[in-house]
């Protein structure tokens, strides 16, 4: 069966880390998350991949190649991003036959996707308590009767998981009309084929959707807890390594350095010496963590450095990020309250109780900078020596 992979957004939400990288091609654990979704989708019984690029699409290009894990790959180019109907229309050229679409920053159990593929026509569905800021599903029994885009009185539980197989025909009904949002919605088609044909709901036991910079991290804390221990890289002295822990080739560890799994660390990683590493924490390639610093639950992506006498937790740093020697980074509230964050102008809770800072490519703090929980930097922002920053820089 092709699977469509829907690559080509900008990824707003997750800004300033999509400033210069399209948001599936983000990095979680050892591959970018649409990796994940392409490799799942090929243990589910795909023998083609076909995305749909747009936004930076040659970071997609060079990754993928004409072939990825023996199974061919091809690419369509949506012009404009009129959604997500639009986006696979983009792809109607290269398609023969039934038919799955993913989205591209989606994760799924394996388990799932298989009865997925095995129960086409059909839709994932997922249970959530409010469901009302999804597409959801009404059934009768396992099969979908209605499905409604983000309804301000949700008639079920089962909201759009983001996965669907189409019969061959549903490719020629892919031109539905704009939305009141001005785009041509993927639910529509769905819609049309619940109309035509039996749909059959599937219901997955684990998915998440990686729009916001915190779900990046839950993402690698998914994937990294399902890495086997491997140390293949330059463990040194008595660096004290517990737990599944991956050191790749070309990675270096440090004496006096505890790492405490799950952790992965890309080649021409290096780490302390005496450095604490612990919780969900990857560090990138090329990337630096250097002497008494500790860095918790976090993803530092490659070529950023926490060099000296810091303190980094449930962060999210992107590519090229300095932080000043005795940079402190505050990741809870005192109150207890979840910590919010600025989402394209808005303040939104993470839902976590704790979480610390995003950066963008290029930040640069400066000594003894401290930082509030829930701050962004935006790419290239710089602080000065001693500030305390409580505000989106």
């Amino acid at each position: 069966m092709q699977a469509v992979l829907l690559t080509a957004g900008e990824g707003t939400r997750m800004r300033p880390l999509t400033a210069n990288t399209p948001k599936p091609m983000l990095p979680v654990a050892d591959r970018p998350l649409v990796a994940h979704t392409a490799d799942t989708a090929i243990s589910a019984g795909a023998d083609e991949l076909i995305f749909v690029v747009g936004y930076e699409a040659d970071a997609v290009r060079a990754y993928f190649g004409e072939e990825y894990r023996g199974v061919p790959v091809s690419f369509a180019v949506q012009e404009e991003q009129l959604g997500t109907a639009d986006a696979v229309d983009a792809a109607r050229e290269h398609l023969d036959g039934p038919f799955a679409v993913l989205n591209g920053d989606n994760l799924y159990d394996a388990s799932s996707l298989s009865a997925l593929f095995d129960a086409a026509p059909s839709v994932a569905a997922y249970r959530v308590p409010d469901p009302s800021n999804y597409g959801v599903l009404s059934t009768d029994g396992d099969i979908v009767t209605e499905i409604v885009e983000k309804p301000a009185d949700p008639p079920t539980e089962l909201a759009n998981a983001g996965a669907y197989v189409f019969p061959e025909e549903a490719s020629e009904w892919l031109e539905v009309p704009l939305s009141d949002r001005g785009e041509r919605e993927i639910t529509d088609v769905v819609a049309r084929v619940i109309e035509e044909r039996t749909v059959t709901a599937v219901e997955v036991d684990r998915w998440l959707d990686v729009g916001r910079p915190w779900e990046l991290l839950e993402a690698n804390e998914w994937k990294l807890t399902e890495m086997d221990r491997r140390i293949d890289g330059d463990v040194r002295g008595d660096a004290d390594l517990w737990g599944t822990v991956v050191v790749e080739d070309g990675a270096v560890v440090e004496p006096g350095v505890v790492v405490e799994g799950p952790a992965l660390l890309r080649s021409g990683a290096h780490v302390g010496p005496n450095a604490y590493v612990r919780g969900a924490t990857m560090l990138g390639e090329d990337s630096h963590v250097g002497h008494g610093v500790e860095v918790k639950n976090s993803v530092v992506m490659a070529d950023s450095n926490v060099p000296h006498v810091s303190y980094l937790g449930d962060s999210v740093l992107s590519t090229d990020v300095n932080l000043g020697a005795g940079t402190q980074v505050a990741n809870l509230r005192h109150d207890g309250a979840p910590v919010k964050m600025t989402v394209k102008g808005d303040r939104v809770s993470t839902g976590r109780r704790k979480f610390g800072i995003v950066a963008g490519d290029g930040v640069r703090t400066a000594i003894n900078t401290s930082l509030n929980a829930g701050v962004v930097l935006s790419t290239g922002a710089t602080t000065t020596p001693g500030e305390s920053v409580t505000r989106d820089r």
